[in-house]
């Protein structure tokens, strides 16, 4: 491939995900180090028939209101299952 930047990629996906579409553009993938402590497996999030799951919280990390000029907004921080602090929203 001399010159050609690749713009889409084709994934292995396992069995379960048969039905999601296996081709990705670049610019939705993320650099992944290779680390197996940071695989879940798919019987752990219950991935369901509709390809869809359920977020469950865990914890609250973090409460804050932001006051505007006329109103308050108030905001939380949630840590949900399977996933890690940094990935809280």
């Amino acid at each position: 491939m001399n010159g050609v930047v690749r713009l889409a990629y084709e994934l292995e996906l396992p069995q379960e995900l048969a039905a999601v579409h296996p081709v990705f553009h670049i610019s939705m993938l993320k650099k992944c180090m290779r680390d197996p402590s940071l695989i879940i497996p798919n019987e752990d999030i219950g991935i369901k028939d509709s390809l869809s799951y359920e977020e469950i919280p865990v914890q609250i990390l973090d409460r804050q209101v932001r006051k505007l000029r006329t109103k308050e907004v108030a905001s939380v921080k949630v840590l949900w299952r399977n996933q890690f602090i940094e990935e809280a929203t």
